[in-house]
């Protein structure tokens, strides 16, 4: 009786050791399952929250509209000209909104994209001319922030927001000395003398220079024109560096007219506009998109998951 049978402790061991395995399989399966479960439960909740936002927006009653511009006034960033004209022109064109709050909080961007909103705020105001569109910085309205914002009926603030920064920058580095101390020799070949003029690894050509700065010139006086049009007689422009890009407090600017008030998004839709009902118009990520690349991406992840661990064992 002391004696062990070998094949019989071999049996043991292998059929406990595939009992295990069996028993994580199982268990993976089910993993998979509810993460599956659970993918299909976000999406339903999402189309019945994306359909009941875009029926809300049809059946409303009279209401303030609200598109927001928050961070840099780009071309590939959520606050684009495409993203914020395609939303104010929604808002314009909705008969129930009785006005238009475009809440700012940017620290500015390119002159082109934020030109782009400028001159559609103007045009729209035009078509629209019973809607008023009224523009309201919450943190920072610097740069393109304020070269949008100067195009709305009137400007609001808090008294501690940033605002101005009226001017245009251009940067570059240079590294031509820390290549001589390295030993690097720079080997550019170009079709056109001022083809490399911005190459940060060549010396300064002083009347490629010049001719950038006559440029930044240009595109800054474009940016003046534009506050002094839209802010008109409010615009105190004896104002030391008012277009310097110099930039104020919310109170300061007040004073000097680059606001109009002291008041809140809350404040402007329930005492000027009228209507303290927002709807917010302002164009986001489709989160049904996201969602789905997301959802692809971490399915493949799940099933290769399951079919390699086996392997390790």
């Amino acid at each position: 009786m002391n004696e062990r049978d070998p094949e019989w402790e071999k049996s043991l061991i292998t059929k406990l050791a595939e009992s295990s395995l069996r028993e994580q399989k199982r268990s993976r399966r089910w993993g998979i399952f509810f993460k599956l479960l659970t993918f299909g439960y976000l999406i339903t909740l999402l189309v019945m929250f994306s359909s009941s936002d875009i029926s809300t927006k049809k059946i409303s009653a009279k209401h303030t509209a609200l598109v927001e511009l928050t961070g840099l006034i780009a071309e590939d960033e959520i606050a684009s000209a495409d993203n914020i004209v395609t939303a104010l022109r929604s808002a314009f064109k909705d008969k129930s909104a009785m006005g238009v709050i475009l809440r700012i909080n940017s620290p500015g961007g390119t002159p082109v994209q934020a030109g782009y909103i400028y001159d559609e705020i103007i045009r729209l105001r035009e078509e629209y001319p019973d809607t008023p569109l009224y523009a309201v910085i919450t943190d920072m309205c610097a740069s393109g922030g304020y070269y949008v914002a100067a195009a709305a009926d009137k400007i609001y603030a808090d008294k501690a927001s940033i605002v101005g920064s009226i001017g245009v920058r251009m940067d570059n580095f240079g590294f031509v000395e820390a290549m001589k101390k390295l030993g690097i020799e720079r080997r550019t070949l170009t079709a056109g003398e001022n083809k490399a003029l911005l190459d940060p690894f060549s010396p300064v050509n002083k009347e490629a220079n010049q001719h950038l700065q006559t440029m930044l010139h240009s595109i800054h006086q474009q940016f003046i024109n534009a506050v002094k049009e839209g802010r008109g007689d409010r615009l105190k422009s004896e104002t030391e560096g008012l277009f310097s890009g110099l930039i104020w407090t919310g109170e300061q600017s007040l004073k000097i007219g680059l606001v109009d008030e002291l008041a809140s998004a809350g404040y402007v839709a329930r005492e000027v506009i009228g209507h303290e009902d927002v709807v917010n118009y302002t164009v986001r990520d489709d989160l049904l998109d996201r969602l789905a690349k997301r959802m692809g991406a971490t399915m493949a992840g799940i099933f290769l998951q399951s079919e390699s661990q086996p392997h390790m064992y």
